[in-house]
């Protein structure tokens, strides 16, 4: 269904992002992270405390690639 679609501003758009105006059909982005976090790494909020004394994070990735994106240059 064709729209009237006035000014638009685009501050930025990450790379598994997707900007489009018009009629699609299907849109899928794709991307891939991967995240090494210890104890306690992504907690948020006010006064918090956290004891992690003996906390380890094991990094040893003997994978050649992980999660693969193919065919969607």
């Amino acid at each position: 269904m064709p729209a009237i679609v006035g000014a638009v501003q685009i501050n930025s758009i990450g790379s598994g992002g997707v900007f489009h105006i018009g009629d699609v059909f299907a849109i899928s982005p794709s991307s891939v992270a991967k995240t090494f976090a210890g104890a306690g790494s992504f907690n948020t909020g006010d006064g918090l405390r956290i004891y992690n004394q003996y906390s380890h994070t094991n990094t040893n990735d003997r994978d050649i690639s992980d999660g693969n994106i193919i065919g969607n240059a």
